[in-house]
């Protein structure tokens, strides 16, 4: 890419995306960050949306049972508590941030928790996909007929947007929904309280008929049977409970006091769902809302609600709309929480280690690209239909429930002894765990033939690709062990011989003139010290100084606050020391500059550009990993900086040579 081009695409991603964003700016974490108000927009919008439709399945899945609707709805309402409760749990014990996949790996077993981030992974791809999938629905039930085969064009257009918001940086993607949002809690609270304060004088009258409809449906078909059609109907309605994890899988993202935000955000998740959910499932027992052919039951009973207003019909056509547009705004937790999942599991190499890199607006690109271009395949392959995409959702939300509350336990049973609210947690997090766990299995039994066994495979070929990954990464590192053994004998010689006396390294003048190696280093590690002995080994006597260059980055793990930014700091100036000690030791002149930032090619090439000025006569050398059949999957799995760096360089006119570390995996 020459220069006119590489500005070009520059300026045009500026104007798409927003300027670039360093993460040491004073206050970039605050200005980042989400107060509980603005999580609760961002990551309960997909809870909240389920009271579109969840409530509504698991209404009519009473089957003319509607009496059982007052049982529906409080344990709909008590599941939302318990499963909330039990978070908060996971918020104290997790404060960085606890996903579902964090606490099955550190609780249970990194293989657990890999199946739990792989289960997550692939349901926010579905609470995407069925969100604007539903949204588009809604939408199009207002326009003509013949317009209707721009349903499935108009989902990707959306995808696409939400695409460009989400890499725009966290902030932004959430501000733009705030009217939405609060619209959707106005009028669906109005229209919940209504249908309740006008019922209450009849409440003696239908607690009557519910007692006498429990009676004749026992006669008829047992207490076994009764029992069956409630739970069904209630395991059906689980997709009512998705997105509940998001809090905190996403703390890293909330503003400090993050555990405190964290339990706010929640608090206002949890009482918002229940009351929606519940109150929607009591409006229509209350209002004996039946389902009529092309209209929604919460349109239904939002016009029985309003048919006596004065406008009426205005406030119907609002909080339809205002549905529609919730059912949009929830993709967005999707876009928050599955790259958050794909870099935490890239952090420990069951994923490919990109997923993990923050773009120059300090998100994950590459796990959002991956979320969004995986919803529109989706969208495609399914025509946008519903009713194929709502039977994969919600199981796989429930395995990383179970696998979430059963870590807590286990983790509340060994620490009994030294903890004071031991009992209460255990109660908390046992009690998600029997209904997380009971959710899980009535789901699957019942969505498996309907289809729901293609979530099953997809997670399965999802969770078999992580364990290849896994299993390419180690064999990698096992191979470039002997490169440990230079790291260990350069350590044990700065320790063993007496300290130089450091070098004024403000009289670099004195040296400028002089052949100088510029080495490119990630860490005091094998790769560094392989490309500075070759250095010394193929230009014999040539060099009199050694400048080392690293790019502290930046990637989602260390991007969580000012003290990871600290500690990033220290390693980095910690390794470029012991560098420069070894090289003082062989007698010649050596310093190191480095910076912290999420590019490392250009923070590389900027470094690399200011030391070639001060010292004009310098080879720049960095070490790459080569493998003797180059693949799609290595190029995938392994970072190519060095080859990129070197054709920036090239450019400027500066000599690079990438030494090549021989790799060869069986």
């Amino acid at each position: 890419m020459d220069t006119e081009s590489s500005s070009l695409y520059k300026r045009l991603r500026r104007l798409a995306f927003g300027k670039a964003r360093s993460p040491e700016e004073p206050g970039a974490f605050h200005k980042m960050s989400l107060i509980a108000f603005l999580a609760w927009i961002g990551l309960g919008a997909d809870g909240i949306s389920s009271s579109c439709y969840g409530p509504q399945e698991a209404f009519i899945a009473l089957h003319g049972h509607y009496y059982l609707g007052i049982f529906l709805a409080g344990m709909t309402a008590l599941t939302v508590f318990i499963i909330s409760a039990s978070y908060m749990q996971i918020i104290d014990q997790f404060p960085a941030g606890g996903g579902g996949y964090i606490v099955a790996s550190k609780l249970l077993s990194p293989k657990l928790g890999m199946i739990s981030g792989c289960a997550l992974v692939v349901d926010y791809v579905l609470t995407i996909t069925v969100s604007i999938a539903s949204g588009a629905d809604a939408i199009f039930s207002f326009l003509p007929v013949k317009w209707q085969s721009l349903k499935v064009i108009t989902t990707v257009v959306a995808t696409i947007i939400l695409i460009i918001m989400n890499l725009r940086g966290v902030r932004e993607s959430v501000m733009p929904l705030v009217p939405i949002f609060l619209i959707f809690i106005a009028t669906h609270v109005i229209a919940i309280l209504y249908s309740i304060f006008t019922h209450l004088p009849n409440f003696p009258i239908i607690m009557d008929q519910t007692t006498e409809g429990l009676r004749t449906s026992t006669s008829q078909i047992g207490i076994s049977g009764v029992l069956f059609i409630l739970l069904y109907a209630y395991s059906v309605g689980g997709g009512t409970y998705t997105g509940i994890e998001a809090v905190s899988n996403a703390l890293p993202i909330l503003r400090e006091p993050r555990e405190k935000t964290g339990k706010r955000t929640m608090v206002y998740m949890a009482v918002s769902l229940a009351v929606m959910a519940g109150g929607l499932i009591l409006g229509f027992l209350f209002y004996k809302i039946e389902p009529q052919e092309g209209k929604t039951l919460n349109a239904v009973l939002f016009q029985q609600i309003s048919h006596t207003w004065l406008g009426g019909s205005a406030f119907v056509l609002i909080t339809l709309l205002s549905e529609a547009l919730i059912l949009f705004v929830a993709a967005q937790t999707g876009f928050l929480g599955g790259p958050r999942v794909l870099a935490n599991m890239a952090v420990d190499e069951w994923m490919p280690s990109s997923f993990a890199v923050l773009s120059d607006r300090l998100v994950t690109e590459n796990g959002i690209l991956l979320m969004g271009i995986s919803s529109i395949v989706l969208l495609l392959i399914s025509k946008g239909s519903v009713s194929f995409l709502v039977v994969l959702y919600s199981i796989n939300v429930f395995i990383t429930f179970t696998l979430a509350q059963l870590g807590m336990v286990r983790h509340c049973w060994r620490e009994r002894k030294h903890s004071k609210n031991c009992l209460r947690k255990m109660i908390a997090n046992g009690s998600g765990f029997l209904l997380s766990a009971t959710v899980l299995i009535i789901v699957s039994i019942m969505k498996f033939h309907d289809g729901g066994w293609l979530t099953f495979v997809v997670t399965t070929s999802l969770i078999v690709v992580a364990l290849l990954i896994k299993r390419h990464y180690g064999r990698t590192r096992k191979l470039l062990q002997r490169l440990d053994t230079m790291r260990t004998a350069a350590i044990e010689e700065i320790e063993q011989s007496p300290q130089p006396k450091p070098i004024d390294t403000s009289n670099w003048k004195e040296h400028s003139k002089d052949n100088t190696a510029v080495i490119l280093v990630s860490g005091f590690n094998g790769m560094g010290l392989h490309a500075t002995f070759a250095a010394m080994r193929t230009f014999q006597n040539h060099f009199k100084n050694f400048v080392f260059i690293q790019a502290g980055v930046i990637d989602a793990s260390k991007f969580k606050g000012v003290e990871d930014l600290e500690n990033l700091r220290q390693t980095v100036n910690q390794d470029l020391s012991q560098y420069v000690t070894l090289m003082q030791l062989y007698g010649y002149y050596s310093e190191s500059v480095y910076t912290l930032g999420t590019d490392v090619v250009d923070e590389i090439e900027k470094l690399t550009l200011e030391t070639t000025e001060r010292f004009p006569k310098s080879i720049v050398f960095a070490g790459q990993l080569v493998f003797p059949n180059e693949t799609i999957v290595t190029r995938i799995l392994h970072n190519y900086t060095s080859f990129s760096i070197q054709r920036r360089l090239y450019y400027q006119g500066i000599p690079v040579l990438v030494l090549p570390v021989r790799v060869t995996v069986n």
